[in-house]
């Protein structure tokens, strides 16, 4: 769920032709974005919660699991960002 957000963010950057840092924090990379002069939408800034579970998925056993609840927050969190990000491709390549 993580890397494919990811993904999703840094090809907003490469459509935009900007520079990224190589991380895997989301928030940040939403953060940078705003800066570059792309509208992110505050409800992506959500994301940055998905940013712990890059760290559980290599690291499994070293955090508490993931409830029901919390794994249906993040699936949908991704999958806005993922959508917002396939619509500003959409912009450019209909």
């Amino acid at each position: 769920m993580d890397h494919q957000t990811e993904k999703a963010i840094k090809a907003v950057f490469i459509l935009r032709e900007a520079k990224f840092q190589y991380i895997h924090d989301l928030g940040r990379l939403l953060t940078e974005l705003a800066n570059a002069g792309v509208s992110v939408p505050k409800y992506l800034l959500q994301a940055d919660q998905l940013t712990r579970y890059a760290v559980i998925a290599r690291y499994p056993g070293r955090s508490p699991p993931v409830t029901k609840a919390q794994h249906a927050r993040g699936v949908r969190i991704a999958e806005r960002v993922i959508n917002w990000a396939e619509r500003q491709i959409r912009k450019k390549f209909p």
